[in-house]
């Protein structure tokens, strides 16, 4: 595919942009998506200084305009969160009072940290404040991630595989023998905009910790995680129910409306009688069977017909605060400027470090050939 073309993509409805893609050449495709989902500089920079244009215009660049910082992003720096995710929290919490309870509260998938950072702000620094505290009374908050992350107070972080059954271990033994009242997990691949891929890799996701939430888990205890809402959603709803009486598919305020994402907020949790962590895939695998297991109930999981499982769906947070998917004026400071925020708490060792270092010195060595050529 011809680069004169790209404009024309990129101005197109993006329910339509996926079918436009099926017809590329796979090198072509992966130009196109490098484009159309990280922004071209000059075009932002074209959009700022040329605004308002007609109707039409505005809905040519609203691909654009979809990818540039929102109200929550700017929020999250002002406030001193790590990442705007720290508000879908707050706002879960504010509908179905989550904290309420919790000592012991594991955090997977935690880096970069705005949810240790809130998990923290909201259970252990208004007990180590309180006058009234006692030994022992302090909240235990560990965060799980397979990459470093900058410290928080009150948080225990472990580097680790959720996968691993020896990181469930190491929890428990952080919590003194005891398990967890409250497991969240804002974890996700880096998606693909292939919807269905990304739906099945996030559900692998929520399997691991699903695996480590049998291991670490007290019984009636909550579990929190982030979900790609698709074909299979229904599937995913009749699993977790084995596990949780009350299971509640979620959309906070801050979460765009245009993203596919929601959150299981999975309560109570009770596993079969005389289940064994051992056996979770083979009982997952039987709610997915038309005959479902002899020994357990399970058969409810086989969709068939219309609406047979009907999954509660709530949208969370304030309806009148903040939209994420609405652009606000900048606020101006005392010089009639608006001043950009550093990110608070910049990654220690992203996963995407390598390729910035391979693209850097790419770079470098094209600009030193470039100035031998002028030179000669």
């Amino acid at each position: 595919m011809d680069m004169m073309t790209l404009p024309s993509l990129l101005q197109s409805p993006i329910s339509s942009w996926e079918e436009r893609c099926e017809s590329l050449e796979p090198q072509s495709f992966g130009r196109v998506f490098v484009v159309r989902h990280r922004i071209v500089k000059d075009m932002i920079e074209d959009f700022l200084l040329n605004p308002p244009f007609g109707k039409k215009d505005r809905f040519l660049w609203r691909p654009v305009c979809s990818a540039l910082p929102d109200i929550y992003y700017r929020k999250a720096k002002e406030e001193g969160w790590r990442a705007r995710s720290a508000f879908k929290l707050l706002q879960i919490d504010e509908e179905f009072n989550i904290f309420e309870g919790v000592k012991r509260v594991v955090d997977l998938c935690a880096a970069p940290g705005s949810w240790s950072q809130v998990l923290s702000r909201k259970l252990y620094l208004p007990a180590k404040l309180s006058p009234d505290l006692k030994d022992g009374d302090l909240p235990l908050i560990v965060a799980i991630d397979l990459q470093p992350m900058a410290p928080i107070e009150g948080v225990i972080e472990v580097q680790g595989d959720i996968t691993n059954a020896r990181t469930a271990e190491v929890v428990i033994r952080h919590f003194d023998g005891c398990k967890a009242d409250l497991v969240v997990c804002d974890g996700a691949p880096d998606v693909t905009g292939l919807h269905d891929m990304d739906e099945f890799v996030q559900f692998q996701l929520i399997l691991a910790g699903l695996t480590i939430v049998t291991h670490i888990l007290r019984e009636g205890g909550k579990f929190i995680a982030k979900i790609f809402r698709g074909k299979d959603t229904s599937l995913l709803y009749s699993q977790l129910k084995l596990f949780f009486p009350v299971v509640t598919f979620a959309k906070p305020k801050s979460s765009r409306n245009s993203s596919i994402e929601a959150f299981a907020v999975c309560e109570n949790y009770s596993p079969p009688e005389g289940f064994n962590p051992k056996d979770l895939h083979r009982l997952l695998e039987k709610v997915g069977s038309p005959s479902g297991g002899d020994d357990l109930d399970c058969s409810s999981g086989w969709l068939e017909g219309p609406n047979k499982v009907y999954i509660p769906f709530l949208a969370c947070g304030d309806l009148s605060g903040y939209d994420s998917d609405r652009s606000y004026p900048l606020p101006r400071g005392a010089e009639g400027t608006y001043r950009s925020l550093d990110p608070v708490q910049p990654p220690i060792a992203p996963p995407y470090k390598r390729a910035l270092e391979m693209k850097k010195a790419s770079s470098q060595g094209i600009r030193e050939l470039e100035k031998l050529s002028l030179d000669s």
